[in-house]
């Protein structure tokens, strides 16, 4: 039995979803007359109030059109260290948009409003600096071990950005495991954020591709960018339906995945070989070996057993559970870290 924990961007679609897809009504997309492109942005959009949608080929590319939407080049872009727009967007941020990254020093991926008060003030109108332009939050945080913000700090971050004239845009990857972790509702994100991105080739199941959404003119905008990035797609349906079937299944079962993933934990914390395992809230599984011991031998002793997972480099290694990953196999990883 191979158990992959690497990403739970490792799924395959579920028959149903494989149903969906094949059944799906389609057009070109370029012309905006695939329908089922334009049922499944219409969804999205009414799911979290927010005016409209796009469909993107990656969130690489949903992101990196969210901060070219709100900056120019030159201006400012402040993020957690640890954010994925930042560490694991091959510098698109800087490249595509011209931006400048004010990195804040956050736990686990999430900073605090105090932080971006003290970050953003007296910069704003000083012509030897960056302009500040731009907040990019990410929830969950992928490099903080799945860790869900504080609602409620969000709002004091959405205070200090309307009293700075800051844009907000959301790095919601796996927004929907911080959702269901937290018992929250899309409708509390989109009131506060300008631009959101949510993939849903991750814990939701589908094969491919993301949604930006934001208000009708930010969407107009960001056609126009996802074209000059090469992301117009024609019969793009197929996918779309996958998308809109994974709303529509795999949201709530979510739950099933950070279950898993805090067992999986719990296993680890009682391993000797362990020296620390990150918080678990949702999905991800973040812990160090102790310093008698290479990561790269733990690895291989997990890969021989038929275990996948990665090194984030830093000591840190992760496993991610999902859709694809069984109650049996959870059994075999608990019982294979047992007998490290």
């Amino acid at each position: 039995m191979q158990i992959n924990l690497i990403s739970d961007t490792v799924t395959k679609p579920t028959s149903g979803m494989l149903t969906a897809m094949m059944n799906a009504k389609v057009g070109d997309d370029v012309f905006k007359t695939d329908p089922t492109v334009n049922a499944l942005q219409e969804k999205i959009a009414s799911m979290f109030g927010m005016e409209d949608a796009l469909f993107f080929p990656s969130g690489t590319m949903a992101n990196q059109t969210g901060i070219k939407l709100h900056t120019h080049p030159g201006d400012k872009m402040f993020c957690d260290k640890w954010a994925h727009v930042y560490n694991f967007e091959g510098g698109g941020a800087a490249f595509n948009s011209g931006v400048t990254s004010h990195l804040i020093d956050g736990d686990r991926g999430m900073f605090t409003a105090s932080q971006l008060d003290e970050a953003v003030s007296g910069g704003r109108s000083d012509i030897h600096v960056p302009y500040s332009r731009l907040v990019a939050i990410e929830n969950t945080t992928n490099k903080g071990g799945g860790a869900c913000w504080n609602f409620k700090e969000i709002l004091k971050i959405q205070k200090i950005c309307k009293q700075q004239n800051l844009a907000m845009h959301l790095d919601g990857a796996r927004l929907f495991n911080a959702l269901v972790a937290k018992n929250e509702t899309p409708e509390q994100y989109g009131k506060v954020f300008d631009t959101i991105s949510i993939c849903l080739s991750k814990g939701l199941g589908a094969p491919v591709g993301s949604v930006l959404l934001g208000s009708k003119k930010h969407i107009e905008q960001a056609l126009r960018i996802r074209k000059l990035f090469g992301g117009a797609m024609r019969q793009v349906g197929y996918l779309a339906a996958a998308g809109i079937y994974a709303l529509d299944n795999h949201v709530e079962r979510l739950a099933i995945d950070h279950n898993r993933a805090k067992i999986i934990g719990d296993a680890l914390q009682k391993c000797d070989l362990i020296k620390y395992v990150e918080p678990i809230e949702t999905n991800i599984v973040i812990f160090n070996v102790i310093d008698d011991i290479n990561e790269k031998d733990f690895i291989d002793r997990l890969n021989k057993a038929g275990i996948s997972l990665i090194s984030m480099g830093q000591g840190k290694l992760r496993m991610v559970t999902h859709l694809d990953f069984t109650e049996e196999m959870l059994d075999k990883v608990v019982k294979t870290i047992e007998t490290l």
